[in-house]
């Protein structure tokens, strides 16, 4: 039951979403931050940074994770992003077309889909409990990490290698250009393996409700990868308690399955708004 209480809490969160800045900081994270029960949420970034927008440099240690993770060159090939996870409402299936960040969601009791033009729900017997807006790319977004803080409007500084459960690593923190998604005044923080430049880390903070930057940093931990078409992607995402700062004890954890991205355009079709469903508004 408190594992269900918590991924409720999880699922009903979001937040943010580049320009190069290779500069060398020291680790922003603060002692003595805690995990606020209301502020798991994440970043799903601008629907309307693409693919198709101008390249920019990107660090040399972010280049280095990109292709131990498969390469960004293989990724933007990629067209659509499919997987089912465990959802507080039971199973889910994500659909994501990668070039607009079209996305839908489809569960038993509700179906949320992001069209082009704004987010849209759709009820069935039970509807759905929380905010669609935030929900409707949040998975997408930590399960594409790293690939997805190659968007457009992100910011880059190295920090200090840091030791997170037994384990030194070094990191990339990013942060977001004004005006950029729903949160730009969030952060995040990309820790990997200095040996073979794989994710291991992700940290984050949360400012979507006062939209002011915070110390209270979060703390997943990629656990398992899978190759996906050529890709190193998740198969399994653990959330951790934190204390003085640092992860300590596992939390949640979710579990990602029936996993493909391929070069397959998808039809808009796909994501239009049933004529029975109703945009929604954050």
């Amino acid at each position: 039951m408190k594992k269900l209480i918590l991924l409720t809490v999880l699922l009903a969160s979001l937040s943010a979403c580049r320009e190069d800045k290779k500069t060398v900081g020291e680790d922003p994270i603060v002692e003595g931050t805690e995990l606020d029960s209301t502020g798991v949420a994440a970043p799903g970034g601008d629907a309307n940074n693409t693919q198709t927008n101008a390249e920019k440099d990107y660090p040399a240690q972010l280049q280095s994770v990109f292709t131990a993770h498969g390469g960004l060159d293989r990724w933007k090939k990629m067209n659509n992003l499919c997987f089912e996870m465990k959802g507080k409402d039971g199973m889910e299936t994500h659909t994501i077309s990668l070039p607009d960040r079209k996305t839908k969601i489809e569960s038993k009791d509700w179906s949320i889909g992001y069209d082009g033009k704004g987010v849209w729900l759709l009820k069935h017997d039970l509807g759905y409990e929380g905010n669609p807006v935030f929900y409707h790319n949040l998975m997408f977004y930590f399960y594409a990490m790293p690939f997805v803080i190659a968007d457009p409007g992100t910011n880059y500084e190295a920090v200090a290698p840091t030791e997170l459960d037994g384990k030194l690593y070094k990191g990339l923190k990013v942060s977001f250009d004004n005006g950029v998604g729903d949160s730009p005044k969030d952060e995040y923080i990309l820790y990997f393996d200095p040996e073979t430049n794989i994710m291991g880390w992700l940290a984050y903070t949360v400012t979507f409700m006062d939209q002011k930057k915070s110390n209270d940093w979060h703390f997943i931990k990629y656990d398992k990868w899978q190759d996906v078409n050529g890709l190193l992607l998740p198969e399994k995402l653990v959330w951790y308690n934190v204390e003085n700062g640092r992860p300590k004890g596992k939390m949640m954890d979710i579990k990602f399955d029936k996993v493909t991205a391929t070069e397959t355009m998808l039809d808009a079709s796909v994501f239009a708004k049933p004529s029975e469903a109703e945009y929604v508004k954050t």
